[in-house]
């Protein structure tokens, strides 16, 4: 499954996003979701230790000007890779 998280992860329950993480699935941060990637934050530890490929979109990391701050642990992509993600994985939740 695809989750994406486009909320701040401060006004998102992490505890309840993580119980539905399974082995295989991707989560793509976008939107104001792309914070927890931030070198240093509590939240690139606890999704590292996941089960889970995590990404962060491009153009939102730039929108923010957060590019230079971004976790080694967080893999960075872009839209095509975006619809990549869409087409491997049948469904998907938005969080």
């Amino acid at each position: 499954m695809l989750h994406t998280l486009s909320r701040s992860p401060w006004q998102c329950d992490i505890d309840t996003l993580l119980s539905m993480l399974r082995e295989g699935d991707d989560l793509l941060l976008i939107q104001d979701g792309v914070l927890a990637a931030l070198d240093g934050s509590r939240f690139v530890e606890i999704l590292a230790n996941a089960p889970i490929t995590v990404s962060a979109l491009k153009e939102d990391l730039d929108a923010r000007g957060l590019s230079g701050q971004i976790s080694a642990k967080i893999d960075v992509v872009g839209y095509t890779d975006f619809v990549n993600l869409t087409v491997t994985h049948a469904s998907q939740m938005n969080w």
